[in-house]
């Protein structure tokens, strides 16, 4: 029988890293050394300003996220539904460059973007929006390493906005309810990207669907976030946590 493909975990860690705040991420890193993860870091709805940064704490933890080999940082970057001036968007972008030549802090820097609240359906303005976002980050050379690139409609794009698209789509970010509706799996079916190009963030999961629901989507995702907070829950682990990291570690049977 097949074995079930490996997925990353998709982390938005957006909870204040105050000392031990984020020690179940590091626990989890050091336990499943074979699991990759991809943590969106989000200081301040985005990299922060002076005179709030350079943030001691935010400095201390992303360097020692950093250290690991299983781990690729990201910066959040909100687009505001497109709306947002793409002056704003590259004024972001240029911040968490900045992190990787500063001297002060030496491997603060990230290894992509994490573009929030982009729109699915195509239109002229739409793609040209963000596709300029996109090559922003793949042009500037203070992003490091594969300078991935994320967008995250929640949702299925049309595909006219996947020619070239980024890296990777959320496109499913929403309860664990809702994804298993028929409508939202209709929808859902309309993406253009295949498994390698896709990430699932999944909330409200009752804790013990947990497993069953990491099992399923890692057969159509590379890219995967799981818990059952209901609310705030990119801001805790949650009590699924542990439970979560380990069925991705897991080398489950294909279903």
């Amino acid at each position: 029988m097949a074995i079930l493909p490996e997925s990353k975990v998709l982390l938005p860690l957006y909870i204040y890293p105050s000392p031990g705040n984020w020690d179940p991420l590091f626990k989890s890193i050091e336990a499943y050394p074979a699991l990759e993860f991809v943590v969106i870091i989000n200081p301040n709805s985005g990299p922060g300003s002076e005179p709030w940064w350079p943030n001691t704490d935010y400095v201390r933890e992303v360097r020692k996220l950093n250290a690991y080999p299983n781990v690729q940082t990201v910066g959040y970057v909100a687009t505001t539904y497109c709306k947002r001036s793409i002056e704003d968007v590259f004024a972001d972008i240029a911040k968490y460059v900045s992190w990787s030549s500063d001297n002060r802090y030496p491997g603060l820097g990230v290894t992509g973007i994490f573009f929030d609240e982009t729109l699915n359906l195509f239109h002229e303005d739409v793609k040209e929006y963000l596709d300029a976002i996109s090559i922003k980050v793949k042009n500037s050379e203070g992003i490091l390493g594969f300078k991935t690139v994320i967008h995250n409609p929640g949702t299925a794009v049309e595909k006219g906005l996947s020619d070239p698209g980024p890296d990777i789509t959320t496109v499913a970010e929403v309860t664990y309810y809702d994804f298993k509706s028929e409508s939202f799996q209709r929808w859902l079916s309309r993406s253009p990207y295949g498994r390698d190009r896709s990430s699932y963030m999944i909330h409200s999961t009752p804790e013990g669907n947990v497993e069953d629901l990491v099992r399923t989507i890692r057969e159509r995702a590379a890219y995967i976030f799981v818990t059952d907070l209901e609310m705030d829950y990119y801001h805790s682990f949650g009590s699924s946590w542990d439970r979560f990291v380990l069925a991705m570690a897991t080398e489950w049977d294909s279903m």
